[in-house]
């Protein structure tokens, strides 16, 4: 895959606004969900890439935003939307670990690195995980600091703690970062 790959046929977006953490930008593959960007988000490739824009009736957005809805009113804790995630091998590993971090619970960048059998590759999970481009639903926000703090996240610090604190984890109790 190439960071900026053009928008091929199959490839659509839609704009969700007046999210919890502001506007969301989904973009789908041939109806998979291959992206999920927040305003001024880090990683957040070209619009030009996005394909052309649907309505959020539109598959797979319709499904996506429907159960992002219920994880902001508190009543969905794991996502099935298909998905369609691209990135290097090690990426997918490190994105497919994210999804196995429970809600409410968050791992730190070493502890992830030694689930995934790589307990040195803390900062490589962590550049990873700052690559996750499908926000909130492959969960990159429950990783924090070796000492607890609220490092880096794509989307900034302020929708970092307020994820954590939609799934009840106390992110007062951490101190910020000026990492990431």
């Amino acid at each position: 895959m190439t960071p900026h790959a053009s928008a091929a046929t199959g490839r659509t977006h839609t704009v969700l606004d007046g999210t919890p953490v502001g506007p969301l930008t989904f973009v789908a593959t041939d109806g998979a969900l291959a992206g999920l960007y927040m305003t001024d988000h880090r990683h957040r490739p070209p619009l030009e890439t996005f394909g052309r824009p649907v309505g959020t009736d539109a598959a797979p957005f319709a499904t996506a935003i429907e159960q992002l809805h219920a994880y902001f009113r508190g009543e969905l804790t794991v996502f099935d939307v298909p998905l369609d995630l691209r990135g290097t091998p090690f990426q997918c590993r490190v994105w497919a670990a994210l999804r196995t971090i429970p809600y409410g619970q968050t791992l730190s960048y070493g502890q992830l690195a030694a689930q995934l059998g790589a307990p040195s590759a803390a900062r490589a999970v962590g550049l990873a995980n700052g690559r996750n481009p499908v926000s909130i639903i492959v969960p990159c926000h429950r990783v924090v600091g070796a000492d607890g703090s609220l490092t880096g996240y794509g989307g900034g610090l302020d929708r970092k703690r307020r994820l954590l604190a939609f799934e009840s984890v106390d992110a007062a109790l951490f101190p910020a970062s000026e990492a990431g």
